[in-house]
């Protein structure tokens, strides 16, 4: 049976199971934290172009974070030694940032996380590079939609498995396969918490949402198979059948009426062409 914890704004939380349900101070922290992840997001559209390397775009994103006082929440997570995840093609997420450049045609995933006095905004988003091939476009626009179509659901009384299963319906309508090994998820104080939301099954299952939920709704979507694998550093996931693979990721809090996006972007590049 799920179990819900009302937690004062200041509280030491523990990754315990449980779900968190937040206050007024708490959603504010959150509109800082997501609201810098945006900024860092639309600050990289005009660098992400053919040639640039994705650790240079790391190294910026590093100094943007610690520029506004906050530091990446993935540096050192885990033993990662970067500030972003950067994802090319057929990497699924958590690609790792490198000397390689960008090419011309790539579609490009960049995931980002700043903690800002102790509250993670946890957004990412897709970048065509250069001339992208029409095929590739429109999975991108298709992510997208997912995205929303799942935050259309995010509401109080609703349940997890409506978000998942409105995403899973439109994605395999235009053919495309949707991700289960990786998923959406609370967030916060801590960085990854409960709920688990993935991105495919049945409406009116999973817990129940209510006001003051914080979590991400993440979609990965693959033009091929679902099916993902992990390479040996143990931290890259790439699509089994080679086919390119999108994302958006947008970090949400649910309110007495609906839901309130912390990340979106204050310049409205929401999705490409930017």
């Amino acid at each position: 049976m799920t179990q819900y914890q009302t937690v004062s704004d200041n509280e030491t939380v523990l990754r315990d199971g449980t779900i968190k349900l937040h206050g007024p101070q708490a959603f504010e922290g959150m509109r800082r934290a997501g609201r810098l992840a945006a900024q860092t997001l639309d600050a990289l559209a005009p660098m992400v172009v053919p040639g640039v390397t994705t650790g240079a775009l790391d190294d910026f994103v590093r100094q943007f974070t610690l520029d506004a006082g906050a530091v990446p929440a993935t540096l050192g997570y885990r033993g990662y030694a970067h500030s972003c995840c950067i994802s090319i093609n057929h990497v699924v997420c958590h690609g790792i940032p490198s000397d390689k450049p960008l090419k011309d045609g790539d579609i490009v995933n960049i995931d980002v996380t700043p903690l800002l006095d102790g509250w993670h905004g946890d957004s990412s988003r897709m970048y065509l590079v250069g001339d992208v091939p029409l095929k590739a476009r429109r999975l991108v626009e298709v992510t997208y939609e997912c995205l929303m179509i799942g935050i259309e659901q995010a509401k109080p009384g609703a349940r997890v498995g409506d978000i998942g299963a409105a995403i899973q319906a439109h994605a395999e309508a235009n053919r495309y396969g949707v991700v289960r090994e990786f998923c959406g998820h609370g967030l916060g104080r801590l960085f990854h918490d409960s709920p688990e939301v993935v991105h495919a099954g049945r409406p009116g299952t999973g817990p129940v949402l209510k006001p003051g939920m914080f979590f991400t709704i993440e979609p990965m979507i693959n033009l091929g198979k679902p099916g993902v694998k992990m390479l040996d550093d143990g931290w890259t996931a790439v699509t089994r059948d080679r086919s390119l693979s999108a994302q958006f990721e947008h970090s949400i809090g649910i309110t007495e009426t609906g839901c309130e996006i912390f990340t979106l972007s204050p310049k409205g590049l929401h999705q490409p062409p930017y």
